[in-house]
């Protein structure tokens, strides 16, 4: 089989990724856009556009009708989801099958088993893959489910999490320390849910105190071949929402890696799965257990650490793979080319100084950074525009390097690159994450943000605090301008001397209202 045309249902910088991949491959692209992305840079990235509706996602993104009817306007015989949407979605996958179109993702089967957590949990049992210990069906909308649901979670132990059954990114997700909680949580987590991803579908599981999340990418063909691409470590996470991703993990040994990676591809050959899907695990940061946490039945937001320590286009794998392909390397292909160490990123138009409130609005001017082994994948354009309806993320910014070190030091140089005027983003607070003690050492879990949120966000204008090097700069270029106009009004009678003494000492009352 041979794909001609795609259609990508999807938007932002991962729209963009999978078209400069079917670029590559000659296959023609389709867009689609909702009115609040009219002129967004995925729709000029295609070379043909679909308006789905208003601007609301369940208005556009999420109508499965008017995707379809995309395809069949533009004779796109293939669609690629991204990520998010409809990429985990196995009715909409089947519909595709219906339609005649070639769905770049894993059968529908293998998501109802793999997407939906709870089914997922029994999938995994049944195949000898260690879970967290947890309810097997998500927690019934009845008082005595809901009573039983708190007589499991005392007889487990405090604190426990509640999670969403139909999806995952931190949506519909609470961690409930004490009994008191339970119920507020559960509201709360339902409630999520139901927004994220239209199912309030809520289950229970046993929290880990400080875990490390680390996940295995795999991938699967049609011929009964599966093999996984080393691990990401995603335990720098604000509330649940990874943060920062980086691969190898510091605390991953060649031993470990095999065990989890035969794991997960075991997990996914027992669902008959193919294309790209990752693995997510809990790992016990003292014993170096692991536990399945989740399947993602789709491309991660995180691939490219793995694109960039092996060396490979896992879009254009997917894309192979949905022809018929068999994989082009076999697990020892893979050992072998595995090198370096590479760190990402997520930039965000978000106040950290505000709670982390998005902050949608016009980019006056974006700046990204270049250079030997940096590569940014972004949704936006100077001059456009950050719609208030989506995910605030504006780019992903990832480094290689030989050595996890180095990797640090270039992302922070990337970084101090960074420019995005306009809009307030979470640039400064990326940079501090990166210069954290812990982070350096690789001693982290994931509660490693909320321990260093004094170091990392603004101190509240009543606490003092030292100048920072570019505060001592800015003050400077404030006298030297104050200099300067003094020495205007000195041709008139007054002399440099004391123009001089003037503008040091208004720079001096500046520092000290500062401080």
């Amino acid at each position: 089989m041979t794909i001609r045309k795609i259609l990508i249902a999807n938007r932002g910088e991962i729209a963009v990724r999978v078209a400069r991949t079917c670029k590559e491959l000659g296959i023609a692209t389709v867009a689609v856009y909702s009115d609040a992305d009219r002129a967004a840079l995925h729709v000029r990235a295609c070379d043909e556009a679909v308006r789905l509706g208003p601007a609301p996602s369940r208005e556009s993104y999420l109508v499965q009708d008017a995707v379809l009817a995309a395809c069949k306007a533009t004779g796109a015989d293939a669609i690629h989801p991204g990520y998010g949407f409809l990429s985990e979605n196995a009715t909409f996958a089947r519909a595709c099958k219906a339609a005649g179109i070639t769905f770049i993702g894993p059968p529908a089967e293998a998501m109802d088993q793999m997407g939906e957590k709870t089914r997922a949990r029994r999938t995994m049992i049944a195949a000898g893959v260690p879970v967290v210990p947890g309810l097997k069906e998500p927690i019934a909308e009845t008082p005595e489910a809901v009573a039983e649901s708190k007589r499991y979670a005392e007889s487990i132990g405090y604190p426990i999490m509640l999670k969403a059954a139909a999806g995952g990114g931190g949506k519909g997700m609470r961690l409930v320390t004490e009994p008191k909680d339970f119920d507020a949580s559960l509201a709360t987590a339902q409630r999520e849910a139901l927004g994220a991803f239209g199912d309030g579908r809520v289950y229970l599981e046993k929290a880990i105190t400080r875990p490390r999340h680390v996940e295995i990418q795999v991938f699967a063909d049609t011929h009964g071949h599966a093999i996984y691409l080393g691990e990401r470590e995603c335990s720098v996470q604000r509330r649940h929402q990874k943060v920062v991703e980086e691969t190898p993990s510091a605390i991953v040994t060649p031993e470990l890696r095999a065990k989890m990676g035969e794991v997960a591809v075991k997990g996914a050959l027992a669902v008959g799965y193919v294309g790209a899907g990752t693995f997510e695990f809990l790992v016990d940061g003292n014993t170096r257990e692991f536990y399945f946490l989740e399947m993602n039945t789709r491309l991660q937001v995180e691939h490219p650490v793995t694109e960039l320590c092996c060396g490979v286009d896992l879009v254009r794998w997917q894309i192979e793979v949905a022809q018929g392909a068999k994989l082009p390397w076999t697990q020892a292909d893979v050992a072998r080319n595995l090198r370096g160490h590479a760190i990402e990123v997520r930039l965000y138009a978000e106040d950290p100084a505000k709670n982390f409130l998005p902050s949608p609005g016009f980019v006056e001017e974006l700046k990204l950074p270049e250079g030997p082994g940096i590569r940014n994948d972004c949704g936006f354009t100077s001059h456009s525009e950050v719609p208030r309806f989506y995910d605030p993320m504006i780019a992903k910014i990832a480094a290689w390097a030989p050595t996890r070190l180095e990797a640090i030091e270039r992302l922070k140089r990337a970084l101090s690159e960074t420019m995005v005027r306009g809009i307030t983003t979470n640039t400064t607070y990326l940079k501090g994450i990166l210069g954290l003690e812990e982070f350096v050492h690789g001693d982290y879990d994931t509660g490693l943000l909320a321990r260093a949120a004094d170091r990392l966000l603004p101190k509240k204008k009543d606490e003092k605090a030292p100048l920072t090097a570019e505060e001592e700069i800015a003050l400077a270029a404030a006298a030297i301008w104050q200099l300067e106009q003094d020495q205007r009004v000195a041709l008139v009678g007054k002399s440099v001397a004391q123009a001089e003494e003037s503008a040091w000492a208004k720079a001096g009352r500046l520092s000290a209202l500062r401080r």
